[in-house]
């Protein structure tokens, strides 16, 4: 019977062999089938992996929001023939904020052996750069779009990171983010410690934590650049 491998990617154009492992790459060299959030990216990031091999050769089942995922199982087929399945996501880790997470969650079911790769993830690397609690966090995902809806959710996440003395970890479309800075550095308490962090392993790499009082006098041109943002109301001072 075959394994399900969780294969990480990087997470912008960056060079696999910076944040890629070596094992990655041997591991991958050996699998034929793959389920991908989409398939054209998929193809050039296994391309970059190993120039060598034949993607004429394998196989790709598309998983994304528009998928149903009555069809995960036959997507899984090929593991019961003894073949391995490796899933990619578009950027990070495979089951992480990621369409993947229902390819996984049947695979335990079906006593599939699970196997994660080691790879980049900006939710870990975002809190490990922070100073921001790590004893206790939670990712929360995306927030409300509509401002109303956005900045009541600001206020309770706050609030969570008060009483839960809790890191508090969320994401935003990169076109949307100049908007959900305004709100945050308008709606939290001066106090409250925020982490901007954006093109994480890449060259224009930013990670910067200060009071939302110091981020009044100025914030980063965020503007289509991958961002993750963090903040910790528990421990003022």
């Amino acid at each position: 019977m075959g394994k399900l491998y969780l294969v990480p990617t990087t997470l912008g154009e960056s060079p696999t062999e910076r944040v890629i492992p070596t094992e990655v790459s041997t591991i991958v060299k050996n699998i034929k089938y793959f389920i991908v959030e989409n398939i054209r990216t998929a193809r050039r990031y296994l391309r970059k992996l190993d120039p060598q091999l034949n993607i004429d050769e394998l196989h790709f089942f598309e998983l994304n929001q528009h998928t149903d995922y009555q069809i995960v199982k036959e997507y899984l087929i090929p593991i019961s023939d003894g073949f391995d399945i490796g899933i990619i996501s578009e950027a990070g880790c495979p089951g992480i904020a990621d369409p993947g997470a229902e390819v996984v969650k049947y695979a335990h079911t079906a006593q599939i052996h699970v196997v994660p790769l080691v790879g980049p993830s900006s939710i870990l690397l975002s809190l490990m750069a922070s100073g921001m609690n790590g004893q206790n966090f939670a990712f929360i995902g995306y927030i409300p779009v509509k401002p109303a809806e956005r900045v009541k959710a600001i206020r309770e996440i706050e609030k969570r990171s008060i009483v839960e003395n809790q890191t508090q970890i969320f994401i935003e479309a990169p076109y949307r983010n100049s908007p959900l800075i305004n709100d945050l550095i308008k709606t939290l308490n001066d106090q409250t410690r925020l982490c901007i962090a954006c093109d994480l392993t890449l060259e224009a790499e930013y990670i910067k934590t200060q009071t939302v009082a110091l981020w009044k006098k100025g914030v980063p041109d965020l503007n289509k650049r991958p961002a993750i943002f963090l903040i910790d109301a528990g421990n003022r001072q």
